[in-house]
């Protein structure tokens, strides 16, 4: 921001596009809004609150940023001891519990392997040290494959990379995780089976596309969002792992995403969800475990938390 006011009292003209609220209104002189392709609006940004930019930005008044949580924790479902990645560096010695209904919360600066967390669970990632406890009960999860079987699900971080099949439909990219559960005895997939569980992604998830056969590249990042957790809903999973699931999402899509979280921890599901974005995680979750260097630095109760708090155990092992 520093580089930028510089450049700024240069002379220099800056275009800077973002869905951070709190930057926008940080840096900007004047605000264009674009929805759906279409341009909606330019304003000068002095006399704006984010309510009017929300407005503009979905088309309808939303007069809350996050969904009222209405989510109850129980017991723990997850325990992870002293977990630790084979390649190093990465994270050494994480432990935590995760609880039915709870979403649970990874906070942490660039660098402190927040991702390297989840990848470890879901055997992405090799561990060396640890153990994984579900329900009590240890799993290895020593790949993918057998994490989904023990009822782990991951939303990776990059969804264009590694989250969608950009150039196939929408069913592929909604069942590719659950084939197994279409094989009939002839060893061929059912047609029906397959069409009705598309259909059921794109109705429980408020996915708008014209048909199944729609190309997953050409929607917007939030359906294409909405078809990725889909699809991972599909497999039954217990444990449904979120990297940066609300990155290069409008407001309103934003808030749909966390409507479908929460509707998740409400029938039991443990969600973990990484962010970046400081209020996302202050607004959704009901603990934060805070990541730094490769270790954990303290888990906080988000509603007795602050940000400097949580900034500061951030810093913990630099």
């Amino acid at each position: 921001f520093t580089i930028i006011n510089k450049l700024k009292n240069k002379g220099c003209g800056i275009i800077y596009i973002s869905h951070k609220m709190e930057e926008i209104f940080s840096i900007c002189d004047e605000i264009t809004i674009l929805r759906d392709g279409q341009w909606i609006d330019t304003r000068p940004l002095e006399g704006l609150n984010m309510d009017d930019i929300i407005s503009m930005m979905v088309g309808r008044e939303l007069t809350q940023r996050f969904p009222e949580k209405d989510n109850t924790p129980k017991e723990p479902i997850l325990a992870v001891k002293n977990l630790t990645a084979l390649n190093q560096p990465s994270i050494k010695d994480v432990s935590f519990e995760l609880r039915k209904g709870e979403v649970l919360g990874i906070a942490g600066l660039v660098g402190s392997k927040r991702t390297d967390v989840v990848e470890t669970l879901f055997g992405i990632r090799e561990r060396s040290d640890g153990e994984i406890l579900l329900h009590g009960r240890s799993v290895a999860n020593r790949d993918a494959h057998e994490a989904i079987k023990n009822g782990f699900a991951l939303v990776t971080e990059e969804r264009r990379s590694t989250g969608i099949y950009a150039n196939l439909d929408i069913r592929f990219n909604a069942l590719i995780a659950n084939l197994d559960d279409y094989k009939q005895s002839t060893g061929l997939l059912s047609n029906k089976k397959m069409s009705s569980d598309t259909q059921w992604v794109i109705d429980s998830m408020r996915v708008k596309t014209p048909s199944h056969k729609t190309t997953i590249g050409s929607l917007s990042g939030g359906n294409q969002q909405k078809v990725i957790i889909g699809r991972w809903l599909l497999t039954g999973p217990e444990i449904l792992m979120l990297d940066e699931p609300t990155r290069g999402i409008d407001v309103g899509a934003k808030f749909e995403i966390y409507q479908l979280i929460l509707e998740l921890a409400k029938k039991d599901k443990g969600i973990i969800i990484i962010s970046s974005e400081m209020p996302e995680l202050l607004g959704i979750t009901d603990r934060i475990l805070v990541m730094s260097n490769g270790r954990a630095a303290g888990i906080v109760e988000t509603r007795n938390t602050t940000q400097s708090e949580i900034l500061s155990l951030a810093s913990r092992y630099l």
